[in-house]
């Protein structure tokens, strides 16, 4: 209640547990690209309707981490999205002009610290985005810090409406339940 989302909603394919985190390790670092169809529709189903004309826009990744890995997972995931809903890719919608460490392992404000500055919308991409209703797609969503920069750089650009789109979400009580029950079984 102190803090309400900035979004619009979220739609997950799975939580984030063991199996999901095989299939995005697969695809982010054993370059297993022909994984993002599969996950993609995975997500669809729990898009809500999409009325009127929407904008798939990923999560960017900074050129450094694009060259080293090749691609942008997020985008991949978005374009295959985009596909099975007739609705429009703006791949580079957002960018990341400022490169961030792997925030895995830190809270929520060091992510937030982290992530300060490090997204921007396009800017040959803000007629585009004036009034535009997107839905901003990752593979995973964990403490939302990411997403959260992702909006607010949308809303700089004059976006209407967010929603969120990823194949694995983490949540608190289901990393504690997987804690509870790793306890049990040791």
């Amino acid at each position: 209640m102190a803090e309400p989302p900035r979004h619009s909603g979220i739609a997950a394919a799975t939580l984030y547990n063991d199996t999901s985190r095989a299939l995005v390790l697969a695809l982010k670092y054993a370059r297993r690209i022909g994984l993002a169809p599969m996950m993609a529709r995975m997500i669809a189903p729990r898009l809500p309707v999409l009325e009127g004309q929407w904008l798939f826009v990923p999560v960017p990744l900074h050129r450094w981490r694009i060259m080293k890995r090749g691609f942008n997972q997020s985008a991949l995931l978005a374009g295959e999205l985009a596909r099975m809903t007739g609705q429009r890719l703006v791949v580079d919608g957002l960018v990341r002009p400022k490169a961030t460490p792997p925030l895995g392992g830190l809270n929520r404000k060091a992510r937030a610290r982290m992530l300060s500055g490090a997204i921007a919308p396009y800017p040959r991409r803000l007629d585009v985005l004036k009034g535009a209703k997107v839905v901003l797609v990752d593979d995973v969503m964990t403490s939302g810090a990411t997403t959260n920069a992702c909006i607010i750089a949308l809303r700089k650009a004059g976006v209407v409406q967010v929603r969120i789109a990823c194949f694995a979400r983490v949540m608190d009580e289901a990393l504690n339940t997987s804690r509870n029950q790793q306890e049990i079984s040791s």
